[in-house]
């Protein structure tokens, strides 16, 4: 996340906060446990390192977040809840809340690539070795970028957006709150928001991405047949590794495509596409 493992930008901060990280053979009962599928507060976890008996320590949607007094948390005896920013990373469109709380906290910029002076920027802005912003981008928010990127012409970046190393955002797209990872290219007149795009993935030109339902309430996604409500009024799509998506298609909502699926030109897609391999395509507006 933020072109960093979510590992290192935990032990970042903890790090700042006085904590010091040992292997699990150097653990005492006065260390506290972290597991590495959860985002956690430091302000929260400084909570639980002053309790004094053995506790778990858990979100309020009672996902335990951290624990202290035992190899496992079977051996604590009192729990606290918290409502800080705490929460299990249990579905792909989580890295979307994870990625606005890293960024949120983004207060300044760092360039080491190629910024146009015909490009604007208004926010902060991370940008990688070998990056190139060509002229007319305008960039809004907090936004990450690595290296290796060629963003533009003309592209419009904005909200809480990472943009992983090597990627390609062409002429005339808008990325809005997304997380985009390595060797991805979204080509020109395109729409993607909302939305986590995986590596190595290519979205043709006029690929939009629709993000909002218009009864203003959650989307819900199916998950093992069940809908799930994600807890988000705006949500994209979720496009796993090494998908092609082809020129002219339309993505309603918060439907999710598959790893190595391949989209012809001109589809509407408005079911999940899970990884089975083959080709979808549409005419007039119908799945076929």
């Amino acid at each position: 996340m933020a072109n960093h493992p979510l590992k290192e930008l935990i032990a970042t901060d903890l790090l700042q906060a006085g904590f010091d990280l040992v292997p699990n053979d150097q653990a005492t009962p006065m260390t506290v446990h972290l597991p590495l599928d959860h985002w956690i507060s430091v302000k929260a976890l400084c909570l639980l390192a002053r309790s004094e008996i053995p506790s778990c320590l858990k979100d309020k949607r009672g996902d335990l977040v951290a624990w202290k007094g035992g190899d496992t948390p079977d051996a604590c005896t009192g729990s606290l809840v918290t409502e800080a920013a705490c929460f299990r990373i249990r579905y792909p469109w989580d890295f979307l809340q994870l990625n606005e709380e890293v960024l949120a906290v983004v207060n300044n910029s760092e360039i080491y690539g190629d910024v146009s002076p015909l490009a604007q920027i208004d926010g902060h802005l991370h940008l990688g070795e070998g990056s190139v912003i060509l002229p007319g981008v305008y960039i809004e928010g907090n936004v990450i970028i690595g290296r290796n990127c060629r963003i533009g012409p003309n592209a419009h970046i904005r909200g809480n957006t990472s943009i992983a190393d090597h990627c390609e955002i062409g002429n005339a797209v808008e990325v809005k709150n997304s997380v985009v990872y390595a060797h991805t290219k979204i080509k020109h007149l395109s729409f993607v928001c909302d939305s986590v795009i995986g590596a190595h993935v290519n979205l043709g030109a006029g690929v939009i991405i629709g993000n909002d339902r218009h009864d203003g309430t959650n989307h819900r996604s199916k998950v093992n047949g069940s809908l799930v409500d994600t807890g988000r009024t705006r949500f994209g799509s979720i496009i796993g590794d090494g998908a092609k998506v082809g020129m002219n298609t339309s993505i309603y909502p918060g439907r999710k495509i598959g790893a190595g699926r391949v989209i012809r030109p001109n589809t509407i897609i408005d079911n999940d596409l899970m990884p089975s391999g083959g080709a979808a395509m549409a005419r007039n507006g119908y799945q076929i």
